[in-house]
């Protein structure tokens, strides 16, 4: 199986878990962990540029998991967390994992959170280095093991 088609099929199946979950995926900690991830992930390379921080702003707005929240205040919470990294990534990153962090009490919401990053990531077909070791580092501040998750 191409690698492609290996991501695809992970990253649908994380979709998939998540959304079972849902109901149980309410806290404010899952709601600010998953918006920090979701920044750390698109700012993995350092850089988020205006495209690409619309289209994982879009990702988040109609991922169904995470329409438990209000759509203008994840957004709110994303772009926060995409300005700490933009303005000094290695800075900015130390707060944003003390967000992702935030979700740790719960291993449920631990994990989904480690399965948006990985959603997110794979959204464009392509799941690279930076984004999984963005992802790795999450999986440690959240106390999981990161081959749970294959990274």
């Amino acid at each position: 199986m191409a690698l492609w088609d290996r991501l695809k099929d992970t990253a649908s199946t994380m979709q998939a878990q998540l959304t079972a979950k849902k109901n149980d995926l309410t806290s404010g900690a899952f709601r600010d962990s998953s918006m920090a991830m979701c920044a750390l992930v698109a700012a993995a390379d350092g850089t988020v540029d205006a495209a690409e921080r619309q289209r994982v702003a879009q990702l988040i707005a109609t991922n169904e998991v995470l329409q438990n929240f209000a759509a203008d205040d994840l957004r709110r919470r994303f772009d926060e967390n995409v300005d700490k990294l933009t303005a000094d990534f290695a800075f900015g990153k130390v707060s944003v994992l003390q967000e992702v962090a935030k979700a740790k009490k719960k291993p449920a919401e631990a994990r989904a959170v480690i399965q948006i990053g990985i959603v997110i990531g794979g959204a464009d077909g392509d799941f690279d280095k930076d984004e999984q070791a963005v992802v790795r580092e999450a999986c440690y501040a959240l106390e999981l093991p990161p081959h749970e998750f294959d990274l």
